[in-house]
């Protein structure tokens, strides 16, 4: 929910700009602004809600640490390097902004979001923004609406007695009957330039268990509809196994392969599953593996993209209704294209630069059942709200 103030002038030819805060310095986490949350870094939720809202004429994320910039470019947000001075832990959000907002002149409303919100959706700024451009506020913010009563906190042995803030105690609302109170939540902060200029310090750590199964529920996962998913693509070396080839003393190649692995492509027989391989390996090893894992295996594919684009022709395909786990630089336009894309957690960082979930199991040993069970659940939580909306639309 969006709380606006302040009424202006309407002016929709300001430059609008993001700005999400991550200073490498967190107490509580460190690097906890790009730490992974159900496969994704904390600011890559953000910065794609940002971008995917179209209402913005760029998005910046501001830093002092280049790890935090690199993985804040990968996910197609501009850097602001921040000066020393404003990123000592004394520092505050707003003087953090204020500079941004000296650096870059052109810009009329600054809109910060915080890179602790992951479940924050583009429809949400979307709305936010026009708060300001069509409905001519000056500052526009987060707020949740709680249901809380409040009562006066008094010291231990002063005689005093508590008193409620927000209530008549001898009259105790029902909750149907009350409206509750705005608070704000901290997700984001709008507002114009001229407003501050005149002159919100945030900083919240994260549960991130709880962080977890929350943004798996509410979380925005990007424009392509996982509930179309038709086709798993997964590479044998480096994604089903660890990469390694074992060689007897007579010649015959082994590979090692996880039983949880295999359980996971058993998962996804409702879907079509193909196992793909750059490197050579003999026929024989080749059958073997397919025969196990109860699927196809395409070979000697150099040409990743150009073989993935003959098959969704043939099969009459979009990129969308494909799933693909990929291990290495060969896959990166794949990764960019799938409607879902992993990588095992010991991929190179030019693999993991471009997925958009990142396992935390690694390669040969657990990293296919891992995605195998995001990509079904993402499904699920597409479909509920398919079901949820579908309601909706009978009922009103």
């Amino acid at each position: 929910m969006a709380a606006a103030s302040k009424n202006v002038n309407s002016d929709d030819s300001r430059y609008i700009a993001a700005l999400i805060l991550a200073r490498g310095g967190s107490k509580g986490i460190p690097l906890k602004n790009i730490k992974m949350l159900a496969g994704v870094p904390l600011i890559g939720w953000v910065i794609r809600a940002a971008l995917d809202s179209g209402v913005f004429d760029s998005v910046w994320v501001s830093t002092d640490h280049d790890e935090i910039a690199r993985v804040a470019r990968a996910w197609g947000a501009e850097v602001h390097r921040r000066s020393p001075e404003v990123s000592k832990d004394s520092s505050s959000s707003l003087e953090t902004i204020q500079e941004f907002s000296r650096l870059n002149p052109d810009v009329g409303v600054i809109c910060n979001i915080q890179a602790t919100s992951p479940c924050l959706h583009p429809h949400h700024l979307k709305e936010a923004v026009e708060f300001i451009t069509k409905e001519g506020f000056d500052s526009v913010f987060s707020v949740v609406r709680r249901h809380h009563f409040r009562w006066q906190e008094v010291e231990k042995g002063d005689g005093q007695c508590t008193k409620a803030l927000n209530l008549n105690p001898v009259c105790r609302p029902r909750r149907q009957d009350w409206a509750g109170e705005l608070c704000e939540n901290g997700s984001f902060y709008f507002t114009t330039k001229e407003l501050l200029e005149k002159g919100v310090d945030i900083d919240v750590d994260i549960d991130w268990p709880v962080a977890e199964q929350r943004v798996l529920r509410f979380g925005y996962f990007g424009k392509d509809k996982p509930e179309v998913v038709r086709l798993l693509l997964c590479n044998v070396s480096g994604c089903l196994t660890d990469g390694q080839i074992h060689i007897s003393a007579n010649g015959e190649e082994m590979v090692s392969i996880n039983t949880r692995d295999q359980a996971g492509i058993d998962l996804l027989k409702k879907e079509e599953v193909i196992l793909i391989e750059k490197d050579p390996i003999t026929k024989a090893l080749a059958d073997k593996l397919s025969q196990r894992m109860g699927c196809p295996l395409l070979q000697k594919v150099d040409d990743k993209l150009k073989k993935m684009q003959e098959l969704m022709e043939k099969k009459g395909m979009e990129w969308k209704e494909v799933a693909y786990l990929g291990n290495d630089e060969a896959d990166i336009k794949c990764l960019e294209l799938a409607g879902l894309s992993g990588v095992p957690m010991d991929a190179p960082t030019v693999a993991r630069n471009h997925a958009k979930y990142i396992c935390r199991n690694t390669a040969g040993h657990g990293a296919v059942r891992e995605f195998a069970e995001h990509i079904l659940l993402l499904k699920k939580k597409a479909k509920s709200q398919m079901e949820q909306d579908r309601i909706c639309r009978n009922t009103f």
